[in-house]
């Protein structure tokens, strides 16, 4: 089994940034694919951006430009660097790891005031 640990959530006005962060921990075998998806209250869970071990990057269109995705594949860690937020970024963000099977963190609550 695989744990996800994730931190840096928190309250921030719009226009503000926050940093995430994800550690992996337990029974690593070979690290793949690597994400953050996110829910916001009575909507579905949605992608946000992924990143392969090679350091390949893919995002959700509405936050292209305001978001990075990294990971340290020493570490076993991935992070989201979160700026310029809005509003309609809050939600509840997943941390979503891939190592023989998929795994998720508890997550981990952003608000964006207005």
């Amino acid at each position: 089994q695989v744990q996800l640990l994730e931190s840096g959530g928190g309250l921030v006005q719009t226009g503000g940034s926050l940093r995430l962060s994800c550690a992996a921990s337990g029974s690593i075998r070979n690290l793949g694919n690597m994400a953050w998806y996110r829910q916001a209250p009575g909507k579905q869970r949605e992608f946000v951006a992924t990143i392969t071990v090679t350091g390949f990057s893919t995002y959700l269109e509405s936050v292209k430009g305001r978001f990075t995705i990294r990971r340290d594949n020493a570490k076993n860690t991935v992070d989201l660097q979160m700026d310029n937020l809005k509003p309609e970024d809050t939600a509840v963000y997943y941390c979503n790891a891939y190592d023989r099977q998929w795994y998720w963190g508890q997550g981990t609550q952003v608000t964006v005031s207005s």
